[in-house]
Formats: C-alpha cells, sequence, structure tokens
C-alpha cells in the first residue's frame, strides 16, 4: 500500500487513542489497556478494508464487525464516531445512564453495532452463523470478528474455530489481539493458550501472524485474508495492552481502569495532543 495511506491510516489511530483516554476519563469507568492495543486493527478495518455506510447502518451489502472482546468498547464508539454513525459529542456520556454507549456493544441501542457482546467466548459462534447466513444469500459481504488471547481460555471459542473451519467459511476473518495479559495478570499463567498460530493451523485455519500495531502488516494481512479461499483466516497479533501510553503499557492493572486527571495529561502528552 502507498505510503501516504499508511500514514492517514497511523494518524487516524492516534487521534482515535487520544479519543479513547478522554471518553474513559470522561466517564471515568471501563477498559483502557485493551481498547489502546486493539485501536489500530479497529482502524485498519473501519478505515481501509471494510465496506460500509455510516447513512445506512443496515446496508444490506456492507461488512459486518464483531467486537467478541465487548470489554473494548471504547475502540469500536470511537471509531463510529469519526466515522460519522452518530455524532463525537455522544462519547462523553459512554457507561451514563440512559446513553446509547454502555460498557458492552448494544446492537439495539447504538448504530453501527452489530451483536450484543461482553459475554467472552461467544463473538466467533456469532460471526459463523451470520457468515454462513451471507453465504445462502450468494452475498460478497464479510465478516470480521476481534476476539482477545484471554478470551480464548473459553471453549465455545474452539467449538467456532472447529465448525468455520469444517464450513469453509472463507468469508470470516478473525483477528485475535494477543497483548498477553487479562484482568488477572499474564495469560500464560492464568491459563496459557498459546501457540494460538498453531492451534488455529490444526483446525484448518488460514493463518497470518504480524505485529498489530504496524498498520502496514495489518493492512496486508486483511487484504491477504480476502484473497483465501476455501478456509477462514485468523491474523494472530501481537500487540501491547495500553499501547500508546507508557505508564499503561504492558499492564494488567489498567485492564478495566480509567484514567485519572494526572495520567489524562500524560496520556495527551505521550500520544501528541496538547490541547486544554
Amino acid at each position: 500500500m502507498e505510503q501516504e495511506k499508511i500514514a492517514f491510516l497511523e494518524e487516524k489511530a492516534r487521534a482515535l487513542r487520544v479519543s479513547i483516554v478522554k471518553t474513559l476519563h470522561k466517564s471515568q469507568s471501563g477498559h483502557t489497556g485493551g481498547s489502546l492495543s486493539a485501536i489500530d486493527m479497529v482502524t485498519a478495518l473501519y478505515f481501509h478494508t471494510m465496506r460500509h455506510d455510516p447513512e445506512n447502518p443496515g446496508w444490506e451489502e456492507r461488512d459486518r464487525f464483531i467486537l467478541s472482546k465487548g470489554h473494548a468498547a471504547p475502540a469500536q464508539y470511537v471509531t463510529l464516531a469519526e466515522a460519522g454513525y452518530f455524532p463525537k459529542e455522544d462519547l462523553m456520556m459512554l457507561r451514563r445512564l440512559g446513553s446509547h454507549l454502555q460498557g458492552h456493544p448494544d446492537s439495539k441501542g447504538t448504530p453501527g453495532v452489530e451483536v450484543c457482546t461482553g459475554s467472552l467466548g461467544q463473538g466467533l459462534s456469532m460471526a459463523n452463523g451470520m457468515a454462513l447466513g451471507l453465504r445462502l444469500d450468494n452475498s460478497r459481504s464479510r465478516i470480521y470478528v476481534l476476539l482477545g488471547d484471554g478470551e480464548l481460555q473459553e471453549g465455545q471459542v474452539w467449538e467456532a474455530v472447529m465448525s468455520a473451519a469444517h464450513y469453509r467459511l472463507d468469508n470470516l476473518c478473525a483477528m485475535v489481539d494477543a497483548n498477553g495479559l487479562q484482568i488477572d495478570g499474564e495469560v500464560k499463567k492464568v491459563m496459557n493458550v498459546g501457540p494460538i498460530g498453531d492451534k488455529f493451523r490444526a483446525f484448518g485455519w488460514h493463518v497470518i501472524e504480524i505485529d498489530g500495531h504496524d498498520m502496514a502488516a495489518i493492512t496486508g494481512a486483511l487484504e491477504s485474508a480476502e484473497r483465501t479461499k476455501g478456509k477462514p483466516t485468523v491474523i494472530v497479533a501481537s500487540t501491547v495492552k495500553g499501547k500508546g501510553v507508557p505508564r499503561f503499557e504492558h499492564k494488567a492493572s489498567y485492564h478495566g481502569v480509567a484514567p485519572n486527571d494526572e495520567e489524562l495529561n500524560e496520556a495527551l502528552i505521550c500520544l501528541g495532543c496538547f490541547e486544554d
């Protein structure tokens, strides 16, 4: 891809990181680490790969995105707002009573959200159902689903992995945000899920392993997934929890903690934002 496009996506991801920390600071509730680790992939999906229409969220020919790790909803919300699905001012109502931006994605309330998620392990199963339905309709639309590496500890995920391979769902692309941490600490110590790539290969998936913060690698992997026929694709993305703000990086303690005033100011400086 041309360097100008990569630079555009990288700048978009930086700006969305700013929106994430501002949104979480305002709500004083929510998940910081996993939202920041996933935002590069979410940015690439919405601003490069997926066919979608903010003016018509229900457009039948759209590609679908499922945030299986639903606690990272701030990453999806800021992206939807940036894309034009709803006013950016709504972000300041995150987790407020009566707001359409709840702590986990709500398809009934938030434009652009396909399914309700948050109970970990269910997103890939729902993605399988959508992919099968689109195949029956002879649709060229694709399904993208983002999982966390800690989420792979859920047995339902592996039933869905087996099913997707069995039905040769080549209109399905899974992405694993492998930041190595979950709320209780290191994934490998809580319940080791590795080697992730080898396990998906054993089930018959096309596996791509990348640096999840390398925008060229992300977009290249998504393009490879679209070209792959006869099997589903998984992109195993090695990421850093809290990416972009050193105070948050590599720390399980920021899994579900919103930044305070001092942390917000520090984060904005790290992200190149010097607004009052």
